[in-house]
């Protein structure tokens, strides 16, 4: 299993627009991946550091797939449109990782 981790930064003056980013992003996001191999999608917002300081993410979304050639796949067949959401509801550049699920 894979986990892709996209991290949205929390750098000042960036605009993120949570309500458009679950209500529209998100469900197209499950609706065009999930004949490729989509596992689970969640959405985490950062609150703060351990040591209390401002978190450095101020979204992430955690997606589950079966593996990473149904990752890439998915980017084929709809990445394009994905993408293009984007500036929807976000002017900040986020940060991707692939991720191997162990346990």
């Amino acid at each position: 299993m894979i986990l892709v981790t996209v991290m949205y930064p929390a750098a000042g003056g960036t605009k993120f627009d949570l309500d458009y980013y679950q209500s529209k992003h998100i469900p197209l996001v499950k609706e065009r991946w999930g004949g490729h191999g989509l596992k689970q999608v969640q959405v985490v917002k950062g609150l703060s550091k351990a040591d209390g300081g401002s978190a450095e993410y101020q979204v992430m979304a955690l997606i589950t797939f079966g593996s990473l050639d149904d990752f890439k796949a998915a980017g084929t067949a709809h990445g394009r449109e994905i993408f293009a959401d984007i500036p929807n509801f976000t002017d900040s550049q986020a940060l991707v990782q692939i991720n191997e699920i162990l346990s």
